[in-house]
C-alpha cells in the first residue's frame, strides 16, 4: 500500500485546508476501491504531526493527528498544508517539518506537493531553486524576497515541476487537490470525486481573483513617491522620464530601483494599476467596455484588450459579465 502523508503544521493555519484535502482523498480511495473491486485501499492516508497531540486552530478546532513525521520512514507523497499570520515565525515554528521534508525527497523521492502558503515550507528546504512554483498572490510579494532563486509564477493555481507541485490561495486547495486526485488515482476518480463535492475541475489561473493594492513592502522612499504618483495620475499618459524627473532620479537608476523594489518595470505598474482601476469600474458601473477604456486612460481598444486579459485572465466582456452585479443577476 502506498503512503501520502497531510502534514498538520503547528501555530496559525486554518482548519479547512487541512481537512478538505485529507477528506477529498479518503473520497478518492473509496471510489478507487469501488473501481477495482478491491477491499485494499491503493493509499494509507495520515494527519502528520510533528507530535500526536492535539493542534488547536482559531481558538475553536482541534485536529488530532495520526501520526508523527517520527512514525513515518517513507512516504510517497507529502502534501503540506498552509501557513498563515507572520509567515516567517510560522516557518521557524515548523522547521522539524522543513527538514524532514526536504530528507524525504533526497533520500526516498517523495513527491511534494504545497497548498496556498504552505510554499513557504516547501521553499525554506531549498528544493523550489530553480523551480516554478504558486502560491497565494497576497504572499507574491514577500515569496519573492525571501526565496528569490524559486521561479514563482503569479497568475498560476497550479505549478508542477518533476514531482513538485504546489498551488495558489485559499479555496483553489480543492482544485488543486483533484488535480492530485487525477494524478494518483486517475482521471475517472478525480471526475467522480469534483461531480459529488462540486468542484470546478479544470481552473488553472487565478489571475482574475488578484486585486492588485501596488507592491509597498519596501523601504525606497523615492520609489514610493513615484508609486503614489502614478496611483493619483494613471488616466493621464505617462513615461518614465516623467515620472524619473519627478523623484529627482536619473533614468537608468530609476528603472533600476523601480523594478528592484515593486518586482515590475514602471511600464507594468502603470498597466497593472490602470486595469485595476478599469475592473473597479467594470464591477461597479454600467458603462461600456469603450468608456472604461477611455476613462483609464487607453485609446488603443486592442491593447486595452490584450493588456486586460494579460492581467486579469479574462477579457474586459467576460469579467465584466461574471463580477457586474446588474448583469450577473440579469
Amino acid at each position: 500500500m502506498k503512503h501520502i502523508s497531510v502534514l498538520v503544521p503547528s501555530g496559525n493555519s486554518i482548519v479547512d485546508t487541512v481537512i478538505a484535502p485529507y477528506n477529498l482523498l479518503n473520497m478518492a480511495n473509496s471510489y478507487s476501491m469501488k473501481l477495482s473491486k478491491s477491499q485494499r485501499k491503493p493509499f494509507k492516508i495520515d494527519l502528520v504531526g510533528l507530535t500526536l497531540d492535539p493542534i488547536l486552530y482559531q481558538g475553536l478546532f482541534s485536529i488530532q493527528p495520526t501520526a508523527t513525521i517520527d512514525d513515518i520512514d517513507k512516504t510517497d507523497l507529502i502534501i503540506i498544508s498552509p501557513i498563515s499570520g507572520d509567515l516567517v515565525l510560522e516557518v521557524q515554528q515548523n522547521i522539524e517539518f522543513v527538514h524532514w521534508i526536504k530528507a524525504q525527497r533526497i533520500q526516498n523521492g517523495t513527491d511534494l506537493a504545497s497548498l496556498c502558503k504552505g510554499t513557504f515550507l516547501l521553499a525554506e528546504t531549498g528544493l523550489l531553486n530553480g523551480k516554478s512554483c504558486a502560491t497565494h498572490w497576497t504572499a507574491h510579494d514577500q515569496f519573492k524576497q525571501r526565496y528569490p532563486k524559486a521561479n514563482l509564477i503569479p497568475e498560476k493555481i497550479i505549478c508542477e515541476d518533476n514531482g513538485i507541485y504546489s498551488s495558489g490561495g485559499a479555496y483553489s486547495i480543492l482544485n488543486f487537490t483533484l488535480y492530485l486526485i487525477e494524478r494518483y488515482y486517475g482521471r475517472e476518480t478525480a471526475i467522480w470525486c469534483s461531480k459529488i463535492a462540486e468542484i470546478d475541475f479544470d481552473r488553472k489561473s487565478q489571475s482574475e481573483f488578484i486585486i492588485f493594492n501596488g507592491q509597498k513592502d519596501h523601504s525606497d522612499v523615492a520609489i514610493h513617491k513615484a508609486q503614489e504618483y502614478i496611483e493619483d495620475n494613471f488616466q493621464d499618459k505617462l513615461s518614465v522620464e516623467q515620472i524619473s524627473d519627478i523623484v529627482n532620479l536619473g533614468a537608468r537608476s530609476f528603472l533600476r530601483r523601480f523594478k528592484k523594489a515593486t518586482f515590475n518595470t514602471p511600464l507594468e505598474y502603470i498597466q497593472r494599476v490602470k486595469i485595476e482601476a478599469a475592473k473597479k469600474q467594470l464591477e461597479n458601473t454600467t458603462k461600456s467596455i469603450l468608456e472604461v477604456m477611455y476613462f483609464i486612460g487607453y485609446n488603443d481598444e486592442k491593447a486595452f484588450r490584450t493588456t486586460f486579459r494579460k492581467y486579469s485572465g479574462l477579457s474586459p466582456k467576460e469579467y465584466q459579465k461574471k463580477y457586474n452585479r446588474e448583469m450577473a443577476f440579469a
